[in-house]
């Protein structure tokens, strides 16, 4: 690989689908390398293989996950190629031969993946995603596929359960500031698909064409004389619908010089500090005293689900949400796994494989998932497991109402591009949303229960 190629790969890295600057090839454990030298080595690298992605268990006391980060994942995947700079690193540290050098010059993942659609609810044991090619491919994706989908799919989980708990009014990510600043892009993106309307985080609102939301901190009032000059400022810069900081002093004086600035036609107050609830109706008694009737109000300061809750009854138009949501609520990880579960023979049969281990085996063979209702409500999480022939052959019952659960992501390194991109977010956040609606209405409560539906595993 020439200089030349270097740069340009380096260059195409940083575009606008995939916000790094550096190849998602390295984001690994060092043991992908070594296990594909090994394999390489050995001849078993281009065996074929089936790997899967599922979580053995739902965060403590949680009803549901939701799938969110594949999109990222087919990003990511289109820059997932090495430099002569990583090779050379790989090589200088001795973690892979010559001969695994050469192999990777030029790699492309040329396998196939399907999965939960993004934005899907899912449970224990099922099958997120399943990638097929030859192992010396499919080994390498595991940490980045791995990191994806723990971490964004927690956030969307985070996301559903707040968005539920404000019962249709407007939840808003804020969490920047609150964690890595690339995992802040990632939960920017995977709060919309868990049901927020927008993000305070302008590379991701660039990024993926999400609504960006922000006005001004209590630093713009302290910066001015007095707060009617921060108000008026505020006013002459973005006019009169724009968001009114209230409490950086008082909050009954904020008010009352904010509708004298901006007049009736104020668009909006913010409240960031105090008992929200008490501090909400105040409000909304002075600004309608003062006839801003029009003017809405929302709220921050360390939200959750269940602050968003105990807040149905206060007249609080939109709430922004931080620290919670871009730690998932109590729960930053999904546990998921990805597990060989069949690959090539000697004899270039198919063969199920699966770990034994005590507390950690795994169900062996590729899989199918489907769902199956009654009256139009969940009623059970369905996995078929067994050889392809065997599940080219099976039939749900004639008689049980169900969905199937997978769609294909790529086929033979070719991504469906309908899965990337602004709409395919905006259609995970509406597929989660309906896929919700049907399951029982338990999924919906905050109280810790188990799964709303069970998962029923069928070996062929």
């Amino acid at each position: 690989m020439t200089d030349h190629q270097a740069d340009r790969s380096q260059k195409d890295d940083a575009e606008p689908n995939c916000p790094l600057a550096y190849s998602p090839a390295l984001m690994t454990d060092m043991y992908e390398y070594t296990m594909l030298d090994a394999a390489l080595q050995d001849g078993t690298a281009n065996r074929r293989s089936v790997f899967e992605v599922y979580t053995r268990h739902l965060p403590e006391g949680r009803r549901y996950g939701v799938v969110a980060g594949t999109g990222r994942l087919l990003d990511a995947l289109e820059h997932f190629r090495l430099g002569e700079d990583d090779l050379r690193f790989l090589y200088d540290n001795r973690i892979v031969s010559p001969n695994t050098v050469r192999w990777l010059e030029g790699f492309r993942f040329h396998g196939t993946i399907r999965g939960y659609r993004e934005g899907e609810i899912y449970f224990p044991d099922s099958p997120v995603l399943q990638v097929e090619g030859v192992f010396a491919e499919c080994t390498l994706l595991e940490t980045l596929i791995l990191s994806i989908l723990n971490y964004d799919s927690a956030v969307a989980a985070a996301a559903s359960r707040m968005s539920t708990a404000a019962k249709g009014r407007p939840c808003m990510d804020m969490g920047g500031r609150r964690t890595n600043e690339w995992a802040a892009v990632a939960a920017a993106r995977a709060s919309v698909v868990g049901g927020f309307s927008g993000t305070a985080n302008l590379l991701a609102a660039k990024t993926y064409g999400l609504k960006p939301i922000g006005t001004s901190a209590h630093c713009f009032t302290l910066l001015h004389d007095s707060e009617r000059d921060a108000f008026q400022g505020q006013i002459d810069a973005l006019g009169r619908s724009t968001t009114l900081l209230v409490d950086t002093y008082n909050i009954e004086e904020a008010v009352k010089t904010a509708v004298e600035v901006a007049g009736p036609e104020l668009g909006c107050v913010r409240i960031d500090s105090g008992d929200l609830a008490e501090m909400a109706q105040r409000v909304r008694g002075e600004l309608d005293a003062l006839g801003a009737t029009q003017t809405k109000i929302t709220v921050t300061n360390d939200l959750d689900e269940y602050a968003l809750a105990g807040l149905q009854a206060a007249p609080v138009d939109s709430y922004g949400v931080g620290t919670k949501l871009v730690t998932g609520s109590g729960a930053p990880t999904c546990a998921m796994v990805y597990k060989m579960t069949e690959r090539e023979g000697n004899n270039g049969e198919m063969v199920p494989v699966g770990k034994r281990s005590k507390d950690k085996a795994s169900l062996p063979g590729r899989k199918l998932a489907y769902r199956s209702y009654e009256y139009n409500l969940a009623n059970g999480e369905h996995v078929v497991s067994g050889s392809n022939e065997r599940l080219e052959s099976f039939h749900t019952p004639d008689d049980m109402d169900t969905e199937n659960l997978l769609v294909d992501y790529m086929v033979e390194g070719q991504a469906d591009t309908r899965y990337q991109g602004h709409d395919a977010i905006m259609t995970a956040r509406a597929h989660r949303a309906a896929q919700l609606s049907r399951l029982p209405i338990a999924a919906q409560s905050l109280m810790k229960g188990d799964p709303a539906i069970p998962t029923q595993i069928q070996v062929l």
